[in-house]
């Protein structure tokens, strides 16, 4: 994959000379051997109930093994029993689709009595996460980057602190950033050549992407969507192709119709996952505390946000919570980008890195004030405070170092720059380093 995209499509947002393309080429594949590397470390040594609801996850591919359905009614499915690996009488309370589940149990062994086979499921994700991983690096081979610049772009990826933990677990966030990242992939390539084939493949991502999850749902067909009209706006696309795109729409939100019909909600509210949040609330003692506002807790839900970038386990020093400055600063770059590449759109100048991040920052933006809107009605009525998940966002997150790559060419000093992009390269590495309490 990094190969054929390092091929086709260039774009170089600074004035510097682009490194060569074996250079970025054999650095991108450094990183994915690192990244799979890491992954599989943490699929071996991860305890199955500690993080990112994998019991659940594993119980729900368990189910489809031991029933032989394909679309299982959801309040039937049970929970294993983490040490031997048979169905309990607990409830499972999972509320997604059945695709990424029925692909690791097609692909994976019976699970149910066999504890040691969970870690064939493991080594599933960890190759469809890195298949996502390598189709975000191939992004930044086509656009033909600086050195300094493809850094600036690769590593804050390769740092994310929730995704090596995630891709060694068994996670339909795995499937989600994998479609998520070959419809960023596809996106780009069409803007960039010109050529339909790359559109297609971002239509395949973005159905992959959303057949995981709602959110990635919300996120990729909304990227997908906006980029559609750009092409339209710019007649760079014919409307069989935006009638083809709708179609994939429709059928990228087909399980969600489907759950509407059965449960009368694209988020079935099954009796488990009732109980999950009402029974966690009174158990944490937020149940019985005053409500508040909207705006109060939007103030909550953004720093819980930003503290969850990195999850901890034990309790966080001072030093750990001023590092979050990182992320922050990141993100607050990242805006600035955003805003350069909408201005540049507007006046007709613009690149295909700013028709990229541009979607990508109204498909992010959508999906976080559903995201929140959702979050705090739950929390009028429950108290539950556990839905600030930036996991959610993955298979849209190289959009956030590509806004920071669209500040950086706006950048004319070239000290200044290059200032700019050793923070961008060094600040995730410290970060991850020093950003959550050791052991």
């Amino acid at each position: 994959m990094l190969s054929l995209v390092a091929s086709t499509g260039t774009y170089a947002p600074s004035s510097g000379l682009a490194a060569p393309a074996a250079t970025n080429s054999f650095v991108a594949a450094v990183i994915v051997v690192l990244f799979v590397i890491a992954a599989v470390v943490s699929a071996v040594r991860k305890d199955i109930t500690q993080g990112f609801d994998e019991l659940a996850h594993t119980s729900y591919v368990a189910n489809l093994q031991a029933t032989g359905e394909t679309w299982p009614a959801l309040e039937r499915m049970r929970m294993l029993d983490p040490q031997n690996f048979e169905f309990t009488g607990a409830a499972n309370y999972l509320n997604h689709p059945p695709i990424y589940y029925a692909l690791v149990a097609a692909l994976g062994p019976t699970l149910q009595g066999h504890p040691q086979a969970l870690i064939v499921d493991r080594l599933i994700d960890v190759a469809i996460s890195a298949l996502g991983f390598a189709g975000l690096l191939g992004l930044g081979l086509a656009a033909r980057l600086t050195r300094q610049e493809f850094y600036a772009y690769a590593v804050p990826l390769a740092c994310i602190p929730v995704l090596m933990p995630i891709a060694g677990a068994v996670n339909n966030d795995n499937l989600a950033f994998l479609g998520g990242a070959v419809a960023t992939l596809g996106v780009w390539q069409r803007v960039t050549t010109g050529r339909d084939i790359w559109l297609a493949l971002a239509l395949l991502g973005m159905i992959a992407a959303s057949w995981a999850k709602l959110t990635a749902l919300l996120l990729s067909a909304g990227f997908v969507e906006c980029a559609i009209v750009y092409l339209l706006w710019r007649r760079q696309l014919t409307w069989r192709w935006a009638f083809a795109a709708g179609c994939a729409v429709g059928l990228a939100a087909l399980p969600y119709l489907i759950f509407i019909w059965q449960y009368g909600s694209p988020t079935p509210q099954t009796p488990a996952q009732v109980a999950l949040i009402a029974d966690g609330a009174r158990a944490a003692g937020w149940a019985d505390l005053p409500r508040k506002s909207f705006p109060g807790y939007l103030v909550y839900f953004i720093g819980a946000f930003v503290a969850d970038w990195m999850p901890a386990l034990g309790a966080r020093s001072a030093f750990n919570y001023a590092m979050l400055v990182v992320p922050v600063a990141a993100l607050g770059c990242a805006f600035g980008g955003v805003a350069l590449s909408m201005r540049r759109l507007l006046r007709n100048r613009e690149t295909p890195l700013d028709v990229v991040v541009t979607a990508g920052a109204l498909a992010i933006a959508a999906t976080f004030v559903v995201h929140v809107t959702y979050s705090y009605n739950r929390y009028a009525g429950t108290g539950w405070l556990l839905d600030a998940y930036p996991r959610y966002y993955l298979p849209l997150i190289a959009i956030v170092p590509l806004a920071c790559l669209s500040l950086s060419g706006a950048i004319e000093s070239a000290r200044r720059r290059n200032a700019f992009l050793a923070f961008l390269i060094a600040g995730p590495v410290l970060f991850r380093i020093f950003g959550a309490p050791l052991g």
